[in-house]
Parts: structure tokens; C-alpha cells; sequence
């Protein structure tokens, strides 16, 4: 029984498209990936994900799979409302560094 629970990921991919749509919602649209604007408002967006993040790993103790899946289903959330596949792979790697 405690292995089936290994693979129990529900919590974490509900979470990895939350916090995406999070990130869409509060950055798109905008003016260009590049420009100083979007960078600023990137980083404080970056900051309050941080701390959501930081609140979820304290809830929920993560396994290899379900940090997988979190990753997985954040970035599929981003790409598909669009974001640059560039920009999407460097985010989820900033959210794979963040749940460590």
C-alpha cells in the first residue's frame, strides 16, 4: 500500500498548473520577453511564486515522481497558453531548483 502512494500525484500536478496559470495570469500579455518591464514584473512574480511554493513543500513532502509531475504539468500548463517553449523550459527549471 505505501508504495501505491509513492505514485500519488494528484496534489502536485493540480498545483504545478495553479502555479502557471498563477504566472500567465499575472504576466501575459506583455509587451516582450526581453524588455526591462517584463524582467522586473517576471521577478516579482517569480518572488510571490517562491513563497507559494516554498508553502506547498511544507504541506505536502515530495517524492522524485511527484516533483516530476509538479514540473511536468506546470510546464504543459505554460505551453499550452503559449509561452515561448524557450522561456516555458527555463521557468520549470527555476520551479524544479525551487522544489528542490
Amino acid at each position: 500500500m505505501i508504495i501505491l502512494n509513492w505514485f500519488k500525484a494528484a496534489e502536485a500536478k493540480k498545483f504545478g498548473t495553479q502555479l502557471a496559470l498563477f504566472f500567465i495570469g499575472h504576466m501575459l500579455p506583455t509587451v516582450s520577453y526581453g524588455d526591462k518591464a517584463f524582467t522586473q514584473k517576471a521577478d516579482k512574480v517569480l518572488h510571490q511564486m517562491a513563497g507559494q511554493v516554498l508553502q506547498f513543500k511544507r504541506d505536502h513532502p515530495l517524492n522524485t515522481y511527484q516533483k516530476a509531475q509538479l514540473g511536468n504539468s506546470f510546464k504543459w500548463a505554460l505551453r499550452d497558453a503559449k509561452v515561448d517553449p524557450d522561456y516555458a523550459d527555463k521557468l520549470t527549471k527555476w520551479l524544479v531548483v525551487q522544489i528542490g
